[in-house]
C-alpha cells in the first residue's frame, strides 16, 4: 500500500516530526490493526458557529485521513434540540469547504437514535440501567467527590419492568422534562466520577431540527459518542484532553455493545481508539460557545461573523486565508500539555501568505490634499502599478496620476526632524510608480489644521524613466483626487483587554476592548478597487492587508483590515 511505501523512505528526521497522533496510527497500521484502515470523524454539535480551535481538530481529523489514505467523514452530534439548528449546520459545512477539506460522508447521531434506544432498552433489561426520578441537583451531590465515594441513588435496585415502563413514558409528550433521567448502573465508588452511574437519557421537548417531534427523549454525549463511532466504523477517535477522563466510560459502553450485537465478534480488533490532544487557545480571545453566545445575543459585536470574534466565518470575513490558518495550526503542533497560543503567532502566519497573494493597492485612510503645482491642469497619465512583486505573472494595473492628489496626513510634517523621511518642506520625496516631488509649502485653516500641501515635480524622474532612478529617502502613495472612490474603512484591534481573560476572575464582559474597532469614514481608494469582491486579498501599501467587506454597496465601499505590515501590538504593550 503507498503509506506502506511513505514509511519505507521516510527518514529518521522526517519520523521525528510526526506528531504523536500521527505515530500512533502509523503504530496501528504496522501492526495490522483494522485491516491498515484509517478512518476517523469530526462530530461537531451544531450550537454554534465553529472557530479556530474547531480548526485544529479539523485539521487533524481531516489531515490524518488524507495522509494515510483514509476517510473522515462528518458527524453532527445532535442530541440536544434545545440548542441546535440548520443554521449552524450550514455554517459548519461551509467553514470546513472554505478550510479546503473534503468530508466522505455526512453522518448525524440522530441517524442512531433507534439504535441507542434498542441499546438502552437492552441495558435496561440486563440491569445495566435505571430510571431515576430524583432532580439533577440531588444526583449531583450524590456522585460525590473525586476523592469521596458516591451514595447510590433509592432508584437504583428499582424492577426492570418499572425502569422499562418509566423510560418508555420519558419519550412522551406528556413527561415533564427534568423529572426523570436515565442512568447507566455502573460504580457508585469509581475514582473516575463519570463512571458513577452517568445519566445517558433526558427528556427534551423541543422540536428537533431533523426528526422534529417524533422524540422527547434524548441520549447523552457520552451514550451517543463512542455507539456512533462504532456504527460507522471510526477506526481513531480523536479528540481534545478534557475526554482523556472520559474515555474509559467511552470503551465500557462499546463494551457493552459487544454483548448486546452478536455481529461484534471482532470488535475488539475494530474496537475505535481514542486518542486526545491539546485545546487551541490564543491570548486575547475566548473560545467557549457559551460567552461567544453571548457576545453575539447581548450584540458586543455585530455578529458570529464579526471580523474580531474567533470564529472561522470572523476570520474569513476579517481577510484570513484558509492556507494562513493551516499554517498556524501546524506550526504550533499538537501535544498532551494544554497551553496558551500568541495571537501574534497567527497574525505572522497570516502575514506570510497573504504577503505571496494580495494584489498591492493604494488607499488613503487619513487624507490631506497636495497640489502638484506646476504639473499641467487637466492633464492625466496612466501609471503602472505591479500588482504583487511576489508574482510576476499577476501583471500590472493602471493608477490614474493627476495635478491634484491625496496622501496620507501623517506623511507630512511642515516642522520635520532630521530623521523624518516623507514630506517636508524643502525635502525630496517619491511619489510610488509615478515622480520626485519637492515640497514648497502647505496652506492652514483658521485653526492651525493644514488644508493643504504645495509641490513641484521633475517631470524627468518618472519611475522607469531612463536616468530617472536618482534616490530619495521617502516613497509616499497616493490617489488621485479626481480619479478616485471614497470609502470607509474598518480597523480592528484585540477583542479583550487581558491576555488570557478565560483564567480572570471578573465577568468576561468587563474584559472586552472598547476600542477594538476604529472606523475610518473618509478615506479615498483608487478606482481600481471598484472591479474587486469579497474573498480578493488586498494589500493597502504601506498600510496593511484589507478585504473588501459584504455589506459593501455600489455606491459605498467597506473595507476590514485583515492584519498590519508588521506586528505593531507587542511593541506597544511592551513600551
Amino acid at each position: 500500500m503507498k503509506y506502506m511505501n511513505t514509511l519505507d523512505t521516510n527518514t529518521n528526521e522526517e519520523k521525528r516530526s510526526l506528531s504523536f497522533v500521527e505515530q500512533f496510527v502509523e503504530d496501528d497500521i504496522a501492526e495490522g490493526k483494522n485491516g491498515k484502515r484509517i478512518q476517523t470523524r469530526f462530530p461537531p454539535e451544531p450550537n454554534g458557529y465553529l472557530h479556530i480551535g474547531h480548526a485544529k481538530a479539523i485539521c487533524m481529523d481531516f489531515g490524518v485521513a488524507e495522509k494515510y489514505n483514509g476517510v473522515c467523514n462528518l458527524r453532527f452530534d445532535d442530541t440536544n434540540p434545545s440548542k441546535e439548528n440548520n443554521e449552524y449546520v450550514e455554517n459548519i459545512l461551509h467553514d470546513i469547504s472554505w478550510l479546503g477539506f473534503k468530508w466522505g460522508n455526512i453522518y448525524y447521531a440522530s441517524d442512531y437514535f433507534e439504535k441507542l434506544w434498542d441499546f438502552a432498552i437492552w441495558m435496561i433489561k440486563k440491569g445495566l440501567a435505571y430510571v431515576d426520578e430524583q432532580d439533577s441537583e440531588t444526583i449531583a451531590k450524590q456522585k460525590g467527590t473525586p476523592t469521596e465515594g458516591g451514595v447510590p441513588s433509592p432508584y437504583r435496585d428499582r424492577p426492570v419492568e418499572e425502569s422499562l415502563e418509566l423510560f418508555n413514558k420519558m419519550n412522551t409528550a406528556e413527561a415533564v422534562e427534568g423529572s426523570m433521567v436515565l442512568r447507566a448502573k455502573l460504580d457508585m465508588a469509581n475514582p473516575n466520577m463519570h463512571f458513577r452511574d452517568p445519566i445517558i437519557y433526558r427528556i427534551i421537548h423541543t422540536p428537533h431540527h431533523r426528526t422534529g417531534t417524533k422524540w422527547h427523549c434524548y441520549p447523552m454525549y457520552d451514550f451517543a459518542h463512542g455507539q456512533s463511532d462504532y456504527f460507522e466504523g471510526v477506526t481513531h477517535s480523536i479528540c481534545t484532553l478534557e475526554f482523556v477522563p472520559h474515555r474509559p466510560l467511552y470503551d465500557k459502553l462499546i463494551d457493552f455493545l459487544k454483548e448486546y450485537d452478536n455481529t461484534a465478534d471482532n470488535l475488539n480488533d475494530n474496537r475505535p481508539r481514542q486518542i486526545e490532544f491539546n485545546r487551541l487557545n490564543l491570548t486575547y480571545s475566548v473560545m467557549s460557545k457559551r460567552k461567544l453566545h453571548t457576545l453575539v445575543d447581548e450584540k458586543f459585536v455585530s455578529g458570529w461573523d464579526d471580523p474580531r470574534m474567533p470564529t472561522l466565518c470572523g476570520m474569513h470575513r476579517r481577510g484570513y486565508s484558509p492556507e494562513s490558518i493551516r499554517a498556524f495550526i501546524s506550526s504550533i503542533g499538537y501535544t498532551k500539555f494544554d497551553a496558551l497560543n500568541d495571537v501574534a503567532l497567527l497574525e505572522a502566519a497570516v502575514r506570510n501568505d497573504l504577503n505571496k497573494r494580495a494584489t498591492r493597492v493604494s488607499a488613503v485612510l487619513d487624507p490631506v490634499k497636495l497640489i502638484i503645482t506646476n504639473y499641467p491642469e487637466g492633464q492625466t497619465e496612466e501609471m503602472e502599478a505591479i500588482n504583487n512583486p511576489e508574482n510576476e505573472n499577476e501583471g500590472t494595473h493602471a493608477i490614474t496620476f493627476s495635478k491634484n492628489l491625496w496622501i496620507e496626513r501623517a506623511d507630512f510634517m511642515e516642522d520635520a526632524p532630521k530623521k523624518f523621511f516623507r514630506m517636508s518642506p524643502g525635502r525630496e520625496v517619491r511619489l510610488k510608480n509615478a515622480y520626485i516631488i519637492m515640497c514648497t509649502g502647505c496652506t492652514k485653516d483658521a485653526d492651525g489644521n493644514i488644508v493643504e500641501i504645495q509641490a513641484e515635480y521633475d517631470p524627468n524622474s518618472k519611475s522607469g524613466m531612463e536616468g530617472a532612478n536618482r534616490k530619495v529617502k521617502g516613497t509616499l502613495h497616493w490617489v488621485s483626487a479626481d480619479h478616485c472612490v471614497k470609502a470607509k474603512i474598518r480597523e480592528y484591534d484585540r477583542l479583550f483587554m487581558v491576555e488570557n481573560p478565560s483564567a480572570d476572575d471578573r465577568d468576561f464582559r468587563e474584559l472586552l476592548n472598547p476600542n477594538s474597532l476604529k472606523l475610518h469614514d473618509n478615506c479615498y481608494v483608487e478606482a481600481f478597487l471598484t472591479e474587486k469582491h469579497p474573498g480578493d486579498y488586498l494589500q493597502f501599501q504601506r498600510t496593511g492587508y484589507f478585504m473588501l467587506d459584504p455589506d459593501s454597496t455600489d455606491d459605498q465601499l467597506i473595507f476590514n483590515k485583515t492584519v498590519g505590515l508588521k506586528d505593531t501590538w507587542s511593541k506597544t504593550i511592551n513600551k
